[in-house]
């Protein structure tokens, strides 16, 4: 099977990590990739946002399935250019894409399939913004209403804060904001496979989305994930599918806008049950970088039936025992104004640790008079990830590795999946 992924990130290096791990996959190419990912695949430099250079590229290496990995090419319509010249993608259309798209939508989606979640009040103006946030209360939540790439939402106890950030959501061209009651209890996140009409789950995660050890900092993109999750209900997955993804899917189909790909549950365990906090449509990063490693099952196959609308016929899923954790590097700044161009060194000795394996999101490789040198090129720089038999091994791994790799002014938290680390798997 030849496969073209794209996108730039850790999440699509650990997707093509996976898919280079499976005999079944014969040539692996990436559009446009990073130097992490150009060990696993070919390159090419083509727009993960043009459409037509996407589906020229997919058409011209034959590819048996293109699997688009972030937002933007997806509710660009990236996925339907594809789908036009008949060849088989995983991802939503553009207008399965609004479920992430569009707050707003997500919201009315949800109520007309009678999902739990936050109530919300959509602002197309300040003093709309002012009465919802009067009317809720603090904690305020404040999310744009559009794509802003995991940064788009403040929870903060701050009215003004919270009402600054809902006049610069609104100050964007067709700027709207949603206001909503705020979730208390921990956040899961799990990923939803659906072909349009059947939907497989996986396995759950959490990540942490504060930039700072202890929750503390601005909202990121996110720097950290472990799975599996000791704590969840044992019957979390099943309540999921049953209460949110197949109503959701089903939803979607009515309209005739059928979704497949992978719908992204971001979920609160709440005082009054669970509810979802939000959905997107593609894998979550760095929840991704997690999942995959904990996946025996072979991964081109899945994302296939996804793609070709045959998920309802593939065997069940396969799951390692052992428990995995990602720490995000971080590029000095982020989520703020970030540097780019300092040298990274270690990668090389961090993969060669047991259990341990490095994924590029933000890097270049930088011309040299000699050689090519690996330099950062973004905010999220690696994930490093540990695999391991319980959650305090992998958790070691993976800060074993982060240990090795040096990058000049960068920061990481040092407290992913702390708390959970000594518990039981289940």
């Amino acid at each position: 099977m030849k496969i073209l992924v794209v996108g730039t990130g850790a999440r699509e290096h650990a997707l093509v990590r996976a898919l280079s791990l499976d005999p079944a996959v014969t040539a692996l190419h990436a559009a446009p990739g990073n130097p992490g990912i150009g060990a696993l695949a070919t390159l090419h430099a083509v727009d993960q946002l043009d459409g037509a250079a996407v589906t020229a590229l997919a058409t011209s290496l034959d590819a048996d399935l293109v699997v688009v990995g972030p937002e933007a090419p997806l509710v660009a319509g990236v996925a339907d250019a594809v789908r036009e010249v008949g060849i088989p993608v995983f991802g939503p259309s553009a207008a399965g894409a609004r479920l992430e798209g569009s707050k707003s939508f997500a919201k009315e989606v949800m109520a007309a399939a009678g999902v739990p979640t936050a109530e919300p009040r959509v602002a197309t103006t300040i003093e709309e913004a002012a009465a919802g946030l009067d009317a809720f209360g603090s904690p305020y939540v404040v999310k744009d209403d559009g794509l802003a790439a995991g940064k788009g939402v403040v929870v903060t106890h701050d009215r003004a804060e919270a009402l600054a950030h809902a006049q610069a959501c609104l100050a964007k061209p067709g700027g709207r904001v949603v206001i909503e009651d705020y979730l208390d209890g921990p956040e899961i996140s799990l990923f939803v496979l659906s072909d349009g009409i059947d939907v497989v789950p996986l396995v759950p995660a959490q990540d942490f989305k504060r930039a700072r050890d202890g929750d503390e900092g601005p909202n990121t993109g996110g720097m950290g994930a472990y799975s599996p999750l000791p704590w969840a209900p044992a019957d979390l997955v099943d309540e999921v599918v049953e209460r949110v993804a197949r109503p959701t899917i089903a939803e979607m189909a009515r309209r005739g806008t059928p979704f497949s790909g992978v719908l992204y549950v971001g979920l609160a365990l709440t005082s009054s049950g669970l509810k979802v906090v939000e959905f997107n449509a593609r894998f979550g990063d760095p929840e991704t970088q997690v999942v995959l490693a904990r996946l025996e099952t072979p991964l081109a196959a899945v994302l296939l039936a996804s793609a070709t609308g045959t998920l309802g016929t593939l065997p069940p899923l396969h799951w390692r025992d052992d428990a995995a954790v990602t720490v995000v590097i971080a590029s000095g700044g982020y989520p703020g104004s970030v540097r780019s161009g300092d040298p990274i060194t270690g990668t090389e000795d961090a993969d060669a640790l047991p259990g341990v394996h490095v994924l590029h999101a933000g890097t270049a490789l930088q011309p040299d008079t000699d050689a090519e040198h690996l330099v950062s090129a973004g905010g999220r720089v690696l994930s490093v990830v540990g695999v391991g038999p319980d959650l305090a091994a992998a958790r070691a791994a993976a800060y074993a590795g982060v240990h090795q790799i040096d990058l000049p002014l960068s920061h990481y938290r040092s407290d992913i999946a702390a708390a959970v680390a000594d518990l039981p798997l289940v």
